[in-house]
């Protein structure tokens, strides 16, 4: 299993309307970025993933699991854009925020800290470990 971080700004796609999509769950859709992409081609059926509010939260609020591979966007006619369906698992107990992650020195290297505009970003499963412990949840 491989890990994930997807963001999204809660104007356009919420933990709540993840959540209120239920085991159908959704496209991650209208990714416009080639590394993120290409992230997203690698991502098998039961990886796991933070669901991130980026913005004015900035903080990993929920568990998301991906539920079929990489597709074409529904949302463009341009081929070459693909995204993953995802279902929300579980929100965590306690919202891990970037300012959180920065401060661990575990979390150092972690993707989100160094390129944290990229909208998917793997997460190793050393981070996964620390941050579900920093957000009171088991995987």
């Amino acid at each position: 299993m491989q890990y994930w971080l997807f963001k999204s700004e809660t104007t356009t796609w919420s933990w709540d309307q993840q959540v209120a999509k239920g085991d159908a769950g959704e496209e991650w859709d209208g990714v416009r970025n080639y590394q993120a992409r290409n992230f997203m081609r690698e991502m098998k059926v039961g990886d796991r993933g933070f669901f991130y509010h980026s913005q004015k939260e900035r903080a990993i609020v929920g568990i998301v699991e991906v539920i079929a591979e990489a597709h074409p966007d529904s949302t463009t006619d341009d081929e070459r854009w693909e995204c993953v369906d995802i279902k929300a698992v579980k929100p965590v107990k306690t919202p891990v925020t970037l300012g959180d992650v920065k401060a661990e020195p575990r979390l150092s290297e972690m993707v989100l800290v160094r390129n944290s505009r990229l909208s998917v970003q793997p997460v190793t499963a050393e981070e996964w470990r620390i941050v579900c412990e920093m957000a009171g949840v088991s995987d």
